[in-house]
């Protein structure tokens, strides 16, 4: 045999292996999730459900993971890319879906497709649309998808300057605003206890941002000049968010209604899933700290049919077309923030390159496809063959987190009532996210700890169904939003 024959064998063989390795063994797959949070459980107990999976390994998983039939923790961090990689490929995985945001955009997809390994995700340029602001909004500019007015900074002094132009003393005009805004901004009651002197009517907030990754909370609404000022030295200096804050993004404050847009995308088609709607600020009323989110619901009213097809036209379309054009295209789940404005208008808020959590609970207790399914067409490049099903009824989200969260929590509490006998209708379902098993019981290791979702014929049925369970459940530290739902509530009374 000549070198060349050699050299042609090895290469023939090479390709075998990693086409034996990218196709999908039939009806005995191996399913590897990514993380540790209530969003990853609702993917492990929604892929588990599939008859075509004999297994799903969570990495590192929590105490709610390892209870689920056909799942399996396994102790490696999101981070940990060398260490799943080898887990992957010893236990010849079929597909990897990545839960959280991190391990995306430090790039584990590329780690394992050049592997030869399948690995529902973006690539790591394509997650800099969840990994910088920065990246997000000269993306967002360039290929003409509407979101607000915003600049950049890197050094305090121009962005003080910038902010005081917004923020003019009494008196004077202001002639320098990011954009005009014939809205009044929120009164003192809406505003919450966020710190900061509320402006006068005719002047809007700010939105200042950490371009980098921040957990959902890099995200400050300033409603005067010192409360603005704080969150820019805080996040510039490095102080509140390290390296991802040393650049910011301050934005012209939007007003309406936010709804979650989160689709399938395999590069050029896109499979919608059910709308959503989160609640990131932490107290009722929507008053207190922005956190990772406190509940959510689907299917959001806000998001009508017609909305739904104006979402589809002028964000998610424009965004997967813009990302081939630009060279890197989008494979994965792809989360648009939005703010539907009073004139209706939707506008980019933020993309998460990720199932949102906590929408992901909510939506896979109502989505009846197999979800792994989707993911595979997702990879092949069909998901225009595919049509999701769902369950007609709304679903509904509560996060129960250590009180003090998202600042200081305490954790290694005995959590009480998770084995409670679960009501019988609507459906119930408790997701854990920020929890740990100490022998045979649950205790708390996280901020949000747990996420107890119902489902109901209406957004007002689930809500009670959620709270009668989030009634049974306790540990001694426990702080949950009594209002999720509230504004579909309000619209179904009305």
């Amino acid at each position: 045999m000549s070198f060349v024959d050699e050299i042609f064998l090895s290469w023939y063989f090479v390709c075998v292996q990693r086409a034996i390795q990218q196709t999908p063994r039939g009806n005995h797959l191996k399913i590897l999730i990514i993380g540790g949070g209530g969003r990853e459980h609702a993917l492990a107990w929604k892929a588990a459900q599939s008859a075509r999976v004999t297994q799903v390994y969570v990495a590192p998983g929590n105490a709610g993971t390892a209870r689920e039939a056909k799942v399996k923790n396994v102790p490696v961090g999101v981070t940990e890319l060398e260490r799943l990689l080898a887990f992957a490929r010893e236990e010849q995985i079929d597909l990897t879906i990545v839960g959280p945001e991190a391990p995306l955009v430090a790039g584990i997809t590329d780690r394992f497709q050049a592997a030869g390994l399948r690995c529902f995700g973006p690539s790591q340029q394509a997650a800099q649309l969840e990994g910088s602001k920065v990246f997000t909004k000269k993306f967002l500019a360039r290929h003409g998808i509407p979101s607000a007015a915003f600049a950049e900074f890197t050094g305090m002094e121009p962005a003080e300057r910038y902010i005081r132009a917004h923020f003019p003393p009494a008196g004077q005009d202001n002639c320098h605003r990011l954009a005009s805004h014939p809205e009044p901004a929120p009164s003192p009651e809406s505003a919450g206890d966020r710190p900061g002197k509320i402006p006068s009517p005719t002047v809007p907030p700010l939105v200042i941002k950490a371009d980098g990754l921040a957990a959902g909370k890099g995200v400050v609404i300033a409603f005067g000049v010192d409360q603005a000022l704080g969150a820019a030295r805080a996040m510039l200096s490095g102080e509140a968010f390290g390296e991802a804050g040393r650049r910011i993004v301050v934005e012209e404050y939007l007003e309406g209604e936010e709804a979650s847009f989160i689709a399938l995308v395999d590069g050029q088609h896109i499979l919608p899933m059910a709308s959503s709607q989160d609640h990131k600020p932490r107290d009722a009323g929507d008053k207190g700290p922005n956190t990772g989110g406190m509940g959510a619901y689907s299917p959001a009213p806000v998001v009508t049919s017609e909305m739904h097809d104006r979402i589809m036209h002028e964000i998610m379309e424009p965004t997967v077309a813009g990302m081939a054009a630009d060279g890197h295209p989008y494979k994965g789940f792809l989360y648009a923030g939005l703010m539907i404005g009073r004139d209706g208008t939707p506008k980019v808020l933020e993309y998460n390159c990720r199932f949102g959590d906590p929408e992901a609970q909510p939506i896979l207790m109502r989505l009846t496809s197999d979800l792994v399914e989707l993911c595979e067409a997702g990879m092949n490049g069909t998901l225009d063959r595919c049509v999701a099903q769902w369950d007609p009824r709304a679903g509904l989200g509560v996060v129960m987190a250590a009180k003090g969260y998202p600042e200081r929590y305490p954790t290694g509490e005995v959590i009480h009532g998770l084995d409670s006998p679960p009501l019988p209708s609507p459906a119930t379902k408790v997701f854990h996210a920020g929890t740990k098993a100490l022998e045979t019981k649950a205790v708390t290791a996280g901020g949000r700890v747990l996420c107890v979702c119902a489902l109901g014929e209406t957004v007002t049925e689930a809500q009670a169904a959620a709270y009668r369970r989030v009634r049974q459940i306790r540990w001694e530290n426990l702080y949950y939003r009594e209002d999720i739902g509230f504004r579909a509530v309000r619209r179904e009374s009305e």
